[in-house]
C-alpha cells in the first residue's frame, strides 16, 4: 500500500506562514495528481489546492493568492506554503494522493491560527 508522509502543522499567529509537506511511499509509479485538503471541526473536508504531475495546479477560492503548491521533481511528493494565515485556515489538513486511478489519504496534520 502507498503511505503519505504529512509533515509541518503546527500553531502560528494570524499573518503567519507555514509550509506543509507531504510524500508518498510509492516509488514505481508517478502520481497523477496531488494535494491537500482541509477538514474544519464540525464541517465537511474540502479541497485546499492540487497539483497535477504536468505542473498545472487548482486551488480553493479562499486560499488562492496565499497558498502556493509545488512538487518535487522525481518524486511523488508535494509542499503547500501557507502565508497570510488567518483563523479561518484553522483545520486539519489532510495529503491526498491519486496513482494508477486509486486514491490515497494521509493521516491529517492539524494547523492552528490563534494569538
Amino acid at each position: 500500500q502507498v503511505h503519505l508522509a504529512e509533515s509541518g502543522g503546527g500553531l502560528v499567529q494570524p499573518g503567519g506562514s507555514l509550509t506543509l509537506s507531504c510524500a508518498a511511499s510509492e516509488t514505481d509509479f508517478a502520481f497523477q495528481y496531488m494535494g491537500w485538503y482541509r477538514q474544519p471541526p464540525g464541517k465537511a473536508r474540502d479541497l485546499v489546492a492540487l497539483i497535477y504531475h504536468g505542473g498545472a495546479t487548482e486551488y480553493a477560492d479562499s486560499v488562492k493568492g496565499r497558498f502556493t503548491i509545488s512538487r518535487e521533481n522525481g518524486k511523488n511528493a508535494v509542499s503547500l506554503q501557507m502565508n497570510d494565515l488567518g483563523r479561518e485556515d484553522t483545520a486539519a489538513y489532510y495529503c491526498h494522493v491519486v496513482i494508477q486511478g486509486y486514491d490515497y489519504w494521509g493521516q491529517g496534520t492539524q494547523v492552528t491560527v490563534s494569538s
